[in-house]
């Protein structure tokens, strides 16, 4: 049975304005040995599947630093100081980033970013009935192109490798799943 480490000493590193790095001495549960590891500590994000009465998703293309290319991607961010519910951060982010507003806001999912080295959640929130409304906010370093796509289109854009980015993925996965009436939930 696979039990939890001892998180024994941990030391901040760094605060690198979107992440903290820490680093935490653990101890395994089964031979008392002591290891390092370093983790990311970052807020929660949110990740918005936005659907307009048409079928199409409000999507996003940017450039993305990390990876040095142009991606295809689902509006999201970062949940702000002192928010702590992802549909209110969802609706937020879907108007800066696009103008688009919709109804029926509702979580859809969540996931562990990447629990090897991250301590955050990114939730993916469902946003149903979405119109241009309201002209874009962005952000100071945000540069992005909003693009409808028929939601047919979506597994074929996956497949082709034309949508990349793993939390995108995963959350047109969970959309998927709640299409095929796999993935209950509430209002």
């Amino acid at each position: 049975m696979i039990r939890p480490w001892k998180v024994i000493r941990s030391k901040p590193i760094g605060d690198f304005r979107i992440f903290k790095l820490r680093s935490d001495v653990s101890v395994h549960p089964d031979t008392g040995e002591e290891h390092d590891f370093f983790v990311l500590d970052s807020v929660n994000w949110v990740n918005i599947v936005a659907l307009t009465p048409d079928r199409e998703l409000v999507m996003v293309e940017q450039y993305r630093h990390g990876s040095g290319t142009v991606e295809l991607e689902i509006p999201g961010g970062m949940m702000d100081a002192g928010e702590t519910d992802p549909v209110v951060t969802g609706v937020r982010e879907l108007r800066e980033e696009t103008g688009y507003e919709g109804n029926a806001a509702r979580r859809l999912g969540q996931v562990l970013t990447n629990p090897a080295i991250f301590s955050n959640t990114c939730h993916t929130v469902l946003v149903e009935n979405c119109r241009l409304k309201h002209g874009v906010e962005f952000d100071q370093a945000e540069d992005l192109v909003t693009r409808l796509v028929p939601v047919a289109d979506i597994p074929k854009l996956v497949a082709e490798e034309k949508i990349k980015h793993s939390l995108v993925v995963v959350a047109l996965y969970h959309f998927d799943l709640w299409q095929r009436g796999i993935k209950k939930i509430g209002g």
